[in-house]
């Protein structure tokens, strides 16, 4: 069986977040948690501190581990000066703040911006914060272009271990180019140079999505993750780019029936939370944890709250999420349509004297999540029928 972990990333906790901690705490080892991140203003170090819901983690019954952002910096890079005691101290912290807190610490994960050439300096950070929270282990984040730097094995050498990620997104050129957050045969080669190593590894796998902006020409302008959604100039063309399902459910299956020694599990990218527009949700993420590809099953429903007016509303009772085009259609006999509208981007057309469409062109459902699609009103109470062509 392969290990999965997950992240817990958000930098403000919502109540939505713990209870995701609490659903879903039985299905992972491990999770790790960002707990600060480190900002740069004039090559001097500031921190940003993320209030963790200490309750919810402690309670999860998994392993916990806490994770500590670096952001770019291009060196020197030394153990004794401002900026290396500064992370040597925020590291301890950190684990003290747990402790004060109850909460057992598995591993504290450095995820720093750090450039290729620069893997030998990162190094010397490395070194001193293992030391300094010995006997806690330290992991670190590695991309997979660092294989290829002789300094590596070097770095991760140093380590109690690390996650090699293998989702990005790198700047699109224009908004007519294909997006990929995963591309799963390249992933599989990562790993397999990895593993060359032996040092223990988990790889990080994405459930998350962007939306990207381009002006009017294709030239990109931004992207949007998780959270409020960004207000782009008019005119703006965007395209969304999601982790792949059935692309991340053949890694997973591969991987179970064979894997490196070195390669101890999957961490994924990151704990679903109710709400969320471009993460997968729960029942996909569980899906491809087995290694199967989800697959979305719509079921509409017809209600009837009050006599002459009817409801619909579309469920999906599969485990992967729903994206495309839906059409209903209301059938009725021996009554005349008064009224009827259809919910947030659909459509209502008339299809007859006694029929009625409700249309959408791209409509976004996730896995056991149902939304309302529509209503008429009848002049009388009359059987209405629906048939779906989703």
């Amino acid at each position: 069986m392969v290990q999965h972990d997950a992240y817990v990333w958000q930098r403000a906790w919502t109540p939505a977040g713990g209870d995701a901690v609490s659903q879903q705490r039985t299905n992972f080892t491990a999770l790790v948690v960002l707990q600060a991140e480190v900002i740069w203003r004039g090559g001097r170090p500031a921190t940003v501190r993320v209030p963790l819901n200490f309750d919810a983690l402690r309670a999860s019954g998994c392993q916990v581990g806490l994770a500590m952002r670096v952001g770019a910096f291009g060196g020197p890079f030394v153990a004794d000066d401002e900026r290396g005691r500064f992370l040597t101290q925020l590291a301890r912290s950190l684990l003290a703040e747990a402790r004060t807190n109850r909460l057992s610490v598995s591993e504290l994960q450095i995820d720093f911006d750090c450039a290729a050439s620069k893997l030998d300096g990162y190094r010397v950070w490395v070194e001193a914060m293992r030391k300094a929270i010995d006997p806690t282990p330290l992991t670190i984040t590695t991309l997979p272009s660092w294989l290829k730097q002789p300094a590596f094995s070097r770095l991760v050498a140093a380590t109690d271990g690390y996650v090699l990620q293998v989702h990005s997104l790198e700047r699109p050129k224009n908004a007519d180019v294909s997006f990929a957050l995963c591309d799963p045969e390249l992933a599989k080669q990562a790993v397999e140079r990895a593993a060359r190593l032996r040092v223990p590894f988990r790889v990080a796998l994405p459930t998350y999505g962007y939306v990207l902006a381009f002006d009017p020409d294709g030239k990109f302008i931004g992207l949007s993750a998780e959270g409020p959604a960004r207000h782009w100039p008019t005119a703006s063309i965007l395209r969304e780019v999601r982790a792949q399902p059935e692309a991340m459910a053949r890694l997973v299956r591969g991987w179970t029936r064979d894997r490196p020694d070195a390669l101890g599990g999957v961490i994924w990218y990151r704990l679903p939370v109710a709400g969320d527009r471009l993460n997968w949700s729960w029942p996909t993420l569980a899906s491809v944890m087995a290694g199967k590809t989800p697959a979305a099953k719509l079921r509409h429903e017809l209600r009837n709250p009050q006599p002459g007016l009817a409801e619909i509303d579309l469920h999906n009772e599969g485990d992967g999420d729903y994206e495309g085009a839906v059409q209903l259609k209301a059938r009725w006999s021996g009554a005349r349509l008064i009224a009827s509208d259809g919910s947030q981007g659909v459509e209502t057309t008339d299809d007859g004297p006694n029929a009625l469409r409700f249309e959408a062109r791209r409509l976004r459902l996730p896995a056991s999540e149902f939304r309302s699609i529509g209503w008429l009103r009848l002049d009388k109470e009359v059987e209405v029928l629906i048939e779906s062509n989703p």
